[in-house]
């Protein structure tokens, strides 16, 4: 495989919109996730209302890569061999010598060191995204308080709830319902929570189109989310931009389900119409299969192989689908990039401890994308030593994914609008270095001495 990758090599543009796209405003979109699903807990389900009380300390645990084990309540921090990094019983991390005693040096039970791994299960969940990470917070208090009611409980089922309450707020018919708490105050505020496309990638997006590019839209949300997102971060005729738009993709299953499992649908009125035997031309369509959706890209490019590709932040729904089952090209949005921005410029003094404020304080707490102190580094984290031996450092199952399923990883689409469409981008590739397609820079934890971290 060749060193570089070229967006001017590329026939097809694909992108994800929530946190790709559309970048939102952290501190804000993260307390109103965790409320949308906290109040559905407490008034429908009789959950304390303490959890509606949340500090800004109380933020600290959310970091991207964790798995949450849902018979016992453990959240999970895997190394890239699969065993346990670090480990906590909600929100009370464990001590070395109790992870020692419940781990060991095992694999986890639920690790496949394959392709095979899914990220949702029955047995487990991994938290990877944005959009999922309050619900890590939430799950972790309510185990804390189950523990307490139930004097040490070891068993658990409220993740049916959880899922309860995800349907409540975001099933197909919540925003034209006005339904649950999170589409009505999109609806009511978009710029209190939603980060408007800069001057440079609008401009970028239209130079790829000049360029002559297909230009793709492929979103999970659904219709009518989707046009208020796009017209607030992009303008009203932002449809203008895109030559076919899919929502409602059901990711990652649009990635790897056959066609007859997941058909494409018009839309009208954005309700969902009859199944398409195919898809024959461009505009804006539901659910769907990348299969027929290559197909007519074929058509649109006259050529047998078009070369795609695809943007996005979740490496579950994104990022390893589109390689594994399509080989497209992926570049990873990884806002932790720009955690790290913050890290490389802050000033001693801006690093003191945040005062407790009371609830919902989200815009004096901890940056979802910044390294959390409980957990540690998303990429790496130190294994002890034996008696006598330092401790080592290794790569995390996150970590070790990005090298081997993205092209390159970016902090976000603007870190790359401004620069020639022939630029060649160093790639993720087993002959570089791990940290060869991180763009600018790769993260500050990774950028010291990479023969320090065991393999």
């Amino acid at each position: 495989m060749a060193q570089h990758f070229s967006l001017a090599a590329c026939d097809v543009v694909g992108f994800d919109l929530d946190h790709t796209l559309c970048r939102y405003n952290l501190p804000e979109s993260a307390p109103l996730i965790y409320n949308s699903f906290a109040q559905f807990l407490v008034k429908e389900k009789g959950y304390d209302k303490e959890l509606l009380n949340v500090t800004p300390e109380d933020w600290d645990f959310c970091c991207k890569g964790l798995a949450l084990d849902l018979e016992d309540g453990n959240f999970l921090k895997l190394a890239n061999n699969g065993t346990v990094l670090r480990a906590s019983h909600g929100t009370k991390m464990m001590t070395a010598e109790v992870l020692a005693e419940a781990y060991g040096k095992k694999e986890w039970k639920h690790f496949l060191s394959d392709t095979g791994m899914a990220c949702r299960s029955g047995k487990y969940y991994f938290y990877d995204n944005y959009f999922d990470l309050p619900g890590a917070l939430l799950c972790a208090r309510v185990v804390d308080y189950l523990t307490k009611q139930n004097n040490g409980q070891k068993t658990f089922d409220f993740w049916k709830d959880i899922v309860a309450a995800i349907q409540h707020n975001y099933k197909m018919s919540a925003f034209k319902e006005n339904c649950g708490i999170y589409f009505p105050e999109i609806k009511r505020d978009p710029g209190r929570y939603l980060h408007s496309c800069p001057e440079s990638v609008k401009k970028w997006l239209r130079q790829l189109k000049n360029a002559g590019k297909i230009l793709l839209l492929i979103t999970s949300s659904h219709s009518d989310y989707c046009r208020l997102l796009c017209e607030y971060i992009l303008g009203n005729d932002f449809t203008d931009l895109f030559d076919i738009v899919i929502t409602n993709a059901l990711k990652p299953g649009f990635f790897s389900h056959l066609p007859s499992q997941r058909p494409f649908r018009t839309l009208e009125n954005d309700e969902e119409q009859e199944a398409l035997p195919s898809l024959d031309k461009p505009g804006w369509y539901s659910q769907g299969n990348a299969v027929h959706l290559y197909e007519l890209l074929k058509k649109m490019t006259g050529k047998p192989e078009p070369k795609v590709v695809y943007f996005g932040d979740s490496m579950h729904s994104d990022i390893f689908p589109a390689r594994h089952y399509s080989n497209w090209e992926t570049v990873l949005i990884l806002e932790e990039l720009r955690g790290d921005e913050g890290a490389r410029s802050q000033r001693p003094e801006e690093s003191e401890p945040l005062e407790k404020k009371g609830k919902y304080e989200g815009p004096k707490a901890k940056p979802l994308n910044t390294s959390s102190r409980k957990w540690g580094s998303f990429f790496i984290d130190s294994v002890l030593g034996l008696e006598n031996t330092e401790d080592s450092l290794v790569y995390t199952w996150s970590c070790k994914r990005i090298s081997t399923y993205s092209t390159i990883a970016i902090p976000s689409i603007e870190a790359i609008a401004e620069l020639p469409l022939d630029y060649k981008f160093t790639r993720f590739s087993s002959s570089n270095s791990k940290t060869a397609g991180y763009y600018p820079d790769p993260p500050l934890v990774l950028s010291s001495d990479e023969t320090l971290i065991s393999k």
